[in-house]
């Protein structure tokens, strides 16, 4: 439910239209709507400014499509995340308007273009942890922001990304997606007076761990200005970037 039909809703009982009992039924399910097995949060848009995310991983796809569902009949840009194919089956036959980034692994239903504000560069450090900033960028893009990618940036070639500085230095704040041992937030924090967002993934040998010697090593990061999300978390680096850069929109 969003602002609007809340407005309504007080209109409709302040015009004699609607009872305060039945506003009251109505407005009861404001927050939240039981399916039984998901408790949806249809009101997330009007404290976070977008809707909830599905998560899809351990969901099966017809929770997956009931959620969504949920979600489309008030918002729109619904981000299902960690979508397998067999869940992007089950939304496209659904019927649900939707469209898939299958490199980021993200169905957007209900999608709707934005105008991007800011600036937020998703910068990778090899070509396999583009997954990852795949699903931080889509998201991000989702959430109405401009985004830019720079991708197979990494510290084994830094000539790679110094002719993008310029970019960099643009930007709002960065989005560092790496793995093995997780150097370029460190190296972009040193280079840039931005916020920078590091993503370690779990791309790597024996030793890194399925992305924690990477995820170590950010947290241990002598660059000042980075912060760390979990191991693969594209989503939650997005989600994070999306706050920083719109706040300075609302400041400009």
């Amino acid at each position: 439910m969003d602002r609007e039909k809340v407005r309504a809703l007080l209109e409709a009982v302040a015009g004699g239209d609607m009872s305060p009992e039945k506003a009251l039924d109505r407005l009861r399910i404001l927050p939240v709507e039981d399916l039984r097995f998901a408790r949806v949060d249809v009101h997330r848009s009007l404290r976070h400014g977008v809707p909830e995310a599905v998560f899809c991983q351990g969901k099966t796809p017809e929770q997956v499509v009931a959620i969504a569902g949920r979600l489309a009949v008030d918002h729109e840009n619904i981000l299902c995340t960690r979508a397998s194919a067999e869940v992007v089956e089950a939304v496209r036959a659904s019927g649900l308007d939707c469209v898939v980034h299958a490199a980021a692994r993200v169905v957007v239903v209900k999608p709707r273009d934005l105008s991007g504000v800011g600036l937020i560069a998703v910068v990778s450090a090899g070509t396999a942890d583009c997954p990852v900033a795949e699903e931080a960028a889509v998201t991000a893009e989702t959430m109405g922001n401009r985004v830019e990618r720079l991708y197979d940036c990494g510290v084994a070639g830094l000539h790679r990304l110094i002719p993008h500085l310029d970019l960099l230095n643009e930007a709002n704040v960065i989005v560092a997606v790496a793995g093995l041992e997780g150097a370029l937030p460190s190296v972009l924090g040193g280079l840039v007076d931005r916020p920078v967002i590091a993503v370690p993934t779990s791309v790597g040998y024996g030793a890194s761990l399925g992305g924690l010697a990477a995820l170590l090593a950010m947290l241990n990061s002598c660059a000042p200005g980075v912060s760390v999300v979990n191991i693969d978390n594209g989503y939650g680096a997005a989600a994070q970037a999306n706050q920083i850069n719109k706040l300075i929109a609302k400041v400009r």
